[in-house]
């Protein structure tokens, strides 16, 4: 037998570490060539590592959360053959349970072992009693009554207040009294045994505790994304509403007669009203380094759209969406959303995008103030189409109306320019024929 350590290796893209984010074997596991080991996060994706070998875990390195650098081990394996560690220097460690379990027990602990374990003690001193009252053995009574349906059980009127308070169903406690009477100490010995509590008689119970969830994975990365958002810009929000009833009308015909191809949402359509816009404003279709104070400026369009999944908000990039017509935009943007939702989605997949578009769907509200995804400048959110009345020559007629949200990075985007860019994306909706005119 050898001693085998897997070490994070090199991720690609200058990567120097990553989270670990979840362990997916334990110690004295047997696993295959090929398992997944643990699964790592980077700045860019989510990446498994599988191992090269077959053996038997020794050691884990590292708790989820922790982050692991590349070259630093993982995972300790012993397998067949020579392995790649040298094991002469110092035997592996054997783990706590073991140590305990072969340590010689002293004469306290011996003694320990004898006594009874079914020994409670009450919460609460009881009313009218000394401290030796409190002590209870709960071995001579069961840990739940056994009463006949229907049978009120028998207490005092303070044993019964005390546990409406407490929120326990007298029903179910084992009575010691007299006729198997319920007494305060009673009540102490069930709720210290663990004792559901009921829900008290006007129906409304007390909730306490508090849940603790460490921010790891996904989470993190998306905490440290708008974190470091909101530190460095200073975003200029704009919102206008946009009567989107002829997109619509012109929608709806589209997805009945498009046969074999995607349906299509909303998105592809303002997918194309941004790459007919973005050349003539070439700040807002651009990445921020504010480190090296440089903007770079991009000319081909690179849209992010903001994905929800079960981990948390994911933004897969439609790349060269200049190049794609309505239909195409549509088959990649449900491409990228099964990948993302999936967990398949890869690095090139979640990087690189020059503006990105967050839309809420049915959800989508009145107004939002979307966060931009740095270091990007600008992000637009469309919020949900409802029919509200409007004015229209002098007439009030019903319309599909659309609130667009955006919001833009000050240093870099003028007021002036960022409303002016929007009021041209609502004229292109607005007239979705103008969408595929050069």
């Amino acid at each position: 037998m050898g001693r085998y350590v897997f070490k994070l290796p090199d991720v690609g893209e200058g990567t120097a570490e990553a989270e670990i984010v979840a362990w997916h074997i334990k110690v004295g596991d047997r696993i295959e060539e090929d398992q997944n080991l643990v699964d790592v996060m980077t700045d860019k994706a989510t990446v498994e590592m599988t191992s090269p070998v077959t053996g038997v875990v020794v050691s884990l390195h590292g708790q989820p959360g922790e982050m692991a650098t590349v070259g630093a081990p993982l995972v300790e394996l012993d397998v067949e053959g020579a392995g790649n560690a040298d094991t002469s220097a110092a035997p592996p460690a054997k783990p706590k349970a073991e140590v305990a379990k072969l340590a010689p027990k002293t004469e306290k602990q011996k003694a320990d072992e004898q006594k009874p374990s079914a020994e409670v003690i009450s919460l609460a001193p009881t009313p009218g009693q000394g401290n030796g009252a409190q002590k209870r053995k709960s071995a001579a009574a069961p840990a739940f009554a056994t009463r006949t349906p229907g049978t009120k059980p028998l207490a005092s009127p303070a044993v019964r207040r005390r546990a409406e308070e407490l929120g326990v169903q007298l029903q179910f406690v084992p009575g010691s009294g007299p006729a198997g009477r319920i007494e305060h100490g009673d009540l102490d010995a069930y709720v210290a045994s663990g004792g559901k509590a009921g829900v008290p008689q006007h129906g409304h119970a007390k909730r306490d505790g508090i849940e603790e969830i460490k921010v790891i994975g996904l989470r993190r990365k998306i905490a440290e994304k708008m974190q470091e958002s909101k530190r460095r810009i200073p975003h200029f929000a704009y919102v206008e509403e946009i009567d989107m009833t002829e997109l619509e009308s012109l929608r709806a015909h589209l997805n009945a007669t498009r046969g074999d191809r995607p349906k299509l949402s909303v998105l592809p359509f303002l997918m194309r009203g941004l790459v007919r816009l973005l050349p003539d404003y070439p700040q807002i279709n651009a990445r921020f380094d504010d480190d090296a104070g440089i903007v770079h400026r991009h000319a081909a369009v690179h849209i992010g759209i903001a994905t929800q999944t079960s981990n948390g908000l994911i933004v897969p990039v439609v790349r060269h969406a200049e190049a794609l017509d309505i239909w195409e935009a549509a088959s990649e943007v449900a491409r990228l959303a099964r990948l993302t939702r999936e967990g398949k989605a890869g690095r090139d997949d979640l990087s690189g995008s020059t503006i990105t578009i967050t839309s809420l769907g049915a959800l989508g509200g009145i107004v939002t103030t979307p966060v931009i995804n740095h270091p990007e400048v600008a992000i637009i959110g469309p919020n949900a189409i409802v029919e509200r009345p409007v004015v229209r020559d002098g007439q009030i007629v019903v319309r599909r109306m659309m609130n667009l949200s955006s919001s833009f990075d000050h240093r870099v985007v003028d007021g002036y320019d960022a409303a002016e860019f929007i009021q041209r994306l609502k004229s292109l909706l607005e007239h979705p024929a103008t969408l595929f005119m050069d």
